[in-house]
């Protein structure tokens, strides 16, 4: 399961998903990959859930990047507790997920495998996603 080994503060404020994001928006590594056309957080047992999905798809063929990591805790009271007694305990946790970003890239399949492929993965995320190629690229 994704998520960090050790982080300075274990609460976090839930911050703003607003604009596009201006980092992680190119491919670095394959040659195709998914791209987020919403902002979301996405949970890490969804990111692993598209990993899996992936790695089934490919087999052993092509090789595959994960451009996103779950870093932000996402906090929850129990169930029937009173208001006021501070925030709650963290309970899972999340990527912030802006639209434009890279969430995976794929390299050595080819155009008709790779897309299936991101289909397969787009199905496990709660965002609108599009199928993203290098120029030049199949």
């Amino acid at each position: 399961m994704l998520m960090p080994k050790k982080v300075k503060y274990r609460k976090q404020m839930r911050g703003r998903r607003t604009g596009k994001a201006w980092r992680g928006s190119d491919l670095s590594f394959g040659d195709c990959g998914l791209k987020a056309m919403e902002a979301a957080w996405i949970t890490n047992r969804q990111i692993e859930a598209a990993r899996v999905a992936l790695s089934r798809f490919l087999k052993r063929g092509g090789k595959m990047w994960i451009r996103i990591f779950p870093d932000k805790p996402f906090t929850k009271k129990p169930a029937e507790t009173r208001m006021g007694k501070g925030k709650g305990l963290p309970e899972y946790w999340v990527a912030v997920v802006l639209p434009g970003r890279i969430l995976f890239e794929l390299e050595g399949l080819d155009a008709a495998t790779s897309r299936e492929a991101c289909d397969v993965a787009a199905h496990k995320l709660p965002i609108r996603t599009k199928y993203v190629t290098r120029l030049g690229a199949a």
